[in-house]
């Protein structure tokens, strides 16, 4: 069946949906969309494989060759169930950046805007994001864990514990997903290239993963073992290897969820200025 618009006498079909671009509907169905739609460009983007994929595979081999057998030797435990959970954790992290410069890059050439005339569901943009950021961590791990097996990676504590580990980088990924998100639609793509490198650096050097805490001096083991990324490689070596869970566990559920409380609300309200006029 078809309508005839009287302004032009043409005659247009009949629309394929009863449902309002504001229903719960919508949401989800526009949110798979754009869900997909950014895992089809992150897909067709060989850069942007490699930073989010095999850039944190080499650099998990060079520490195994250059410093695997020193710390393994230190600390008694092999030193891949450390380096394993932090790849993972840097791959989320460098991987939520390659995302906020396409959304910076999205804002600058209107794109947004676009989809913002469009009757689409006016959420559907930054939670498909979130959701395509979740996946895209979760692939990355599992292609880093199974690297590492090769090295020696185990999973010991058993299946349940298994998910665990693969949930958590998931978790912490997005929590940093939405801080840099906010920071996408506020700030310009060469300053916050600039600032998440460098938060990124000093988290990778100083965490329990690359060494054990001990090893760093007094003044700073505080700050490294409080620190999120610490937190969230104790509870997953603790899922691989053995040992205490529950607060390393708990403090990246805090960490994570404190993350995503404090900058939901910005990345929100940028999300919708950058929308609307595009800067």
């Amino acid at each position: 069946m078809t309508t005839t618009d009287p302004r032009t006498d043409l005659a247009l079909p009949e629309p394929k949906h009863r449902y309002g671009e504001r229903s719960v509907h919508a949401l989800c169905e526009h949110s798979m969309l754009q869900t997909k739609r950014l895992l089809l460009t992150w897909l067709r983007s060989p850069g942007t494989l490699f930073q989010v994929a095999l850039y944190p595979v080499l650099t998990m081999l060079m520490l195994h060759i250059v410093l695997g057998d020193s710390v393994t030797a230190a600390t008694g435990q092999p030193s891949i169930y450390g380096t394993v959970p932090m790849m993972s954790l840097i791959a989320a992290m460098t991987g939520a950046l390659v995302s906020a410069l396409g959304l910076s890059a999205e804002k600058s050439t209107g794109l947004l805007g676009r989809f913002w005339t469009m009757p689409m569901h006016r959420a559907s943009g930054l939670i498909g994001r979130l959701i395509a950021e979740a996946l895209r961590v979760f692939l990355t791990t599992v292609v880093i864990i199974l690297a590492g097996i090769p090295l020696g990676f185990r999973f010991d504590q058993g299946p349940l514990a298994a998910i665990g580990l693969l949930c958590l980088p998931v978790v912490f990924g997005v929590g940093f997903a939405v801080l840099v998100t906010a920071l996408a639609a506020y700030v310009d793509a060469i300053l916050l290239a600039n600032v998440v490198t460098i938060t990124v650096s000093l988290l990778m050097f100083f965490n329990s993963g690359f060494v054990p805490v001990q090893a760093y001096p007094t003044w700073l083991q505080g700050f490294v073992e409080n620190q999120p990324m610490s937190c969230a490689i104790d509870a997953m070596k603790s899922l691989a290897l053995g040992g205490p869970v529950a607060e390393p566990l708990i403090k990246t559920i805090i960490w994570s969820a404190g993350m995503f409380a404090v900058f939901i609300g910005p990345a929100i309200r940028g999300y919708r200025k950058a929308a609307e006029t595009g800067r």
